[in-house]
């Protein structure tokens, strides 16, 4: 069936306005609305302006029409488009990034670095929350697949994805505004205005508002006949300027701030009886607050021989976030944990408080040569630093207090509120990285290039942690030093490059990524049996090859590209045969292969298809015995120490959990989803007295394991795919344009993807890809 609709649609899409072509409205297209070669895209990937069809490595632009025309307003919604691309929503109001099986397995744990680095304008974002943002005046978003061993180093043993914003633009008055409405209560507004002052000086500032009501319920939130989830309440605003005192020297100072407040992501109990993925049948009101602030400066200097680069940022994180733990009723809960070994179970297990604060900043000077000569160079060191601090409360009862609010950091050590909760946390850990790199190329012949480039990464975590309250005065709560942790490595790339005709190239690399270890607040304080204090970095290893071509006059591009990682140490979340003893450890070693294709094609001046696809498979392929909570807890209940006899009886029942341990060797490695691709046909003329665009689109991904446990259906998320639209009209001499889209045309109940608790209850949920989606808007030019 999902064969037949995309043929269909695809016909549509095609022969529609190829009748309206041929009518007695149509016109000739005008010249400079109608391409008739490629265009040549131009990335930053490697710290300049190159081409990407010129460049050794995979990468994808996604550009800012692209983004519009799928009302993709935030990261998650390059699921699909990117070969090798995942991006799964976590815990509270996490995304977890992967590509080609490479990202984050340490959920809920803001203190790991993620697998895939994200960049706003080259510049790091420490904390995943933060990557949640919207997209915020976006010229293009660029997906770097594969480790980058020496521009960015240290968190991209996955690949690296810089969000490129527009500039402010000398000698130029620009500017635009777009509104929109749709179905669910949409609005979606946007304005940007570029305004030159004098010939040296220029202002470029940008507000989004983008808001909807809830896609998911709750039926059972006492006070809300519906309790509204997975909506959106988003305002963000950019203001940058660009200062050129002299033809060799530019400074562009930027800002870009973001806040959402919301009621949270829908997550699905896999056990809620309610067959409605879009009703949950839960009773805890959920809230998801995420503000951030950027401040970057970058300084440019054009020296005889090179160009000397400061990029300087400055990043401020709170995130709040509430949820339904247990993800179902009271009574429902209390059925399934119940005990008749205690005669009990419990009514609730609820978060009201995970708060993360986050500070960080970051320095960066590079030198690259001028475009003349063989041999073009870059070299660069950077400087990081961030803390991050949580404040996390979790309560697990038998009682009817569904909605107790959370303690304050300062609460007394004997109030009586302190025993009621089940879990809390209070830590600030700190971060120092410095990292030199150097990246050469040479042009062996006029077809033959070789790049070579060297990294050396340092890293330095510090902090101080406390957790389930042990004091005997004072706060209940009172943060000792932890063990620290020091870290070095050195990455790099080595690339040959053979461009036999000037369209056409051939490239092979290898590539060493690294991601630091850091450390367990909870195992360095010394509550675990077998979780260490501090986890191992990651290090990939990446064997690739390639080739990117140009065909038939510069109207058909064909790249494609064939990979083998070796996958050391990978950090997951793993559990203790200790109560709230988890931490991150370390898988010792992984194979994933690879094959990758991305193609455009002018059919016609009228017609451009466009498609990816992605085959991926990997597995882990050394002894390692993981312990998932969920089985540590059945052996618990098994051997008959559930709840509070587990500490009545701590030795016997640490050794029953401990025993739960299973061989992981030859499991599937998570979020590597075996196929996954994109198709669409975008047919463009000039209709009647204006310019029409049509396109249609499908995306396909396919099932992955969500943890390295491969727990049968559990761990298993299925497959699906979605079929969008989108029309444009822009009347001839006119500055409007008029544009309608529709996603998930066919309203699939898509699984974006499964999470399973490592902490508390361990419940399963499922969050699910937003449902149909129509969008009319309107844009003006001035």
């Amino acid at each position: 069936m999902a064969t037949t609709r995309v043929v269909l649609l695809l016909s549509v899409s095609m022969t529609a306005p190829a009748f309206l072509a041929t009518s007695a409205f149509a016109v000739e297209p005008t010249v400079d609305q109608q391409a008739s070669q490629l265009e040549e895209v131009v990335v930053t990937a490697e710290r300049r302006p190159v081409d990407l069809q010129k460049s050794a490595l995979s990468v994808s632009a996604v550009t800012a029409e692209t983004l519009t025309q799928g009302n993709i307003t935030d990261i998650t919604g390059l699921n699909g488009l990117v070969p090798g691309l995942v991006v799964a929503r976590s815990g509270g109001g996490e995304r977890v990034i992967s590509i080609r099986g490479v990202g984050s397995e340490t959920p809920e744990n803001t203190n790991t670095q993620p697998g895939v680095s994200y960049h706003v304008d080259g510049v790091y974002i420490f904390n995943s929350i933060a990557a949640n943002a919207a997209f915020i005046d976006v010229a293009q978003v660029e997906v770097l697949r594969g480790p980058q061993g020496t521009m960015f180093g240290q968190g991209s043993t996955g690949g690296t994805i810089n969000v490129v914003t527009n500039k402010p633009v000398l000698g130029d008055y620009v500017a635009t505004v777009n509104l929109g409405s749709g179905n669910h209560g949409l609005f979606k507004g946007d304005a940007a205005v570029n305004v030159p002052l004098g010939d040296k000086f220029a202002v470029r500032g940008a507000v989004q508002r983008y808001a909807h009501d809830g896609y998911a319920k709750a039926t059972g939130v006492a006070g809300y006949s519906d309790y509204e989830l997975d909506e959106a309440d988003e305002t963000g605003w950019k203001l940058s300027s660009l200062w050129t005192p002299t033809d060799d020297l530019s400074v562009v100072l930027s800002t870009i701030q973001y806040k959402s407040d919301t009621h949270g992501p829908a997550q699905k109990n896999i056990l809620d009886p309610n067959p409605n993925p879009r009703e949950l049948t839960q009773d805890y009101p959920s809230q998801s607050l995420v503000d951030t602030k950027l401040y970057s400066a970058v300084v440019k200097y054009k020296l005889p021989w090179a160009t000397l680069t400061s990029i300087s940022s400055y990043q401020k994180l709170l995130s709040k976030q509430a949820w339904d733990a247990d993800a179902l009723t009271a009574s429902l809960f209390y059925a399934e944990t119940y005990s008749p070994l205690t005669f009990g179970g419990y009514r609730y297990d609820h978060v009201p408080l995970w708060r993360s604060r986050g500070k960080s900043y970051t320095q960066e000077f590079n030198l690259t040569s001028t475009a003349e000569g063989p041999f073009q160079w870059i070299a660069g060191a950077v400087y990081l630093k961030s803390t991050n601090s949580q404040y996390i409360v979790e309560y697990n009862a038998d009682d009817n207090n569904l909605v107790t609010p959370p303690l304050p950091e300062d609460t007394a050590w004997d109030d009586p509120r302190v025993a009621a909760l089940s879990y809390a946390e209070l830590s600030a850990i700190t971060r120092k990285s410095w990292a030199a790199y150097f990246q050469g190329a040479y042009q062996i012949s006029d077809k033959l290039s070789l790049t070579a480039g060297l990294r050396y990464n340092d890293d330095k975590y510090s902090g101080e942690a406390a957790s389930n309250g042990s004091a005997t005065s004072g706060a209940y709560l009172q943060p000792q030093p932890t063990q620290g942790l020091n870290t070095q490595e050195t990455t790099g790339k080595l690339a040959l490059n053979y461009q036999y005709t000037p369209a056409n190239m051939l490239y092979a690399s290898y590539t060493r990524g690294y991601k630091p270890g850091g450390i367990n607040s909870s195992a360095a304080s010394g509550n675990s049996y077998s979780i260490k204090p501090t986890f191992k970095p990651e290090i990939v290893d990446s064997l690739e090859v390639g080739s990117k071509n140009r065909f038939l006059g510069n109207t058909l591009q064909l790249n494609l590209s064939a990979f083998v990682y070796d996958y050391k140490n990978m950090q997951f979340l793993e559990e203790d045969p200790i109560l709230y003893g988890e931490g991150a450890s370390n898988a010792p070693s992984a194979r994933i292969y690879g094959l990758e294709a991305e193609t455009s094609w002018l059919a016609s001046r009228h017609l451009r298809i466009e498609g990816s696809v992605s085959l991926l498979k990997g597995e882990f392929d050394k002894d390692y015995y993981a312990l998932d909570q969920a089985k540590a807890e059945a052996a618990q209940n098994a051997a008959g120490y559930p709840g509070y006899l587990f500490w009545s009886n701590f030795f016997p029942a640490v050794l029953a959990r401990d025993a739960a341990r299973q061989n992981i060797n030859g499991n599937d490695v998570p979020k590597l989803p075996d196929l996954q691709g994109s198709l669409s046909a975008t047919y463009t003329n000039q209709i009647g007295p204006g310019f029409l665009t049509a396109k249609a689109e499908y995306a396909y991904r396919g099932q992955y394991q969500y943890r390295l446990f491969n727990e049968g259906a559990i761990d298993r998320v299925p497959s699906y795919d979605v079929v969008n639209l989108f029309f444009k009209y822009e009347p001839n001499d006119s500055k409007i344009a008029l544009s309608l889209s529709v996603t998930n045309l066919f309203d699939t109940a898509g699984l974006n993807s499964r999470f399973s608790d490592p902490y508390g209850s361990a419940q399963v949920t499922d969050t699910f890809i937003p449902p149909r989606q129509w969008i009319a808007s309107v844009g003006y030019k001035f």
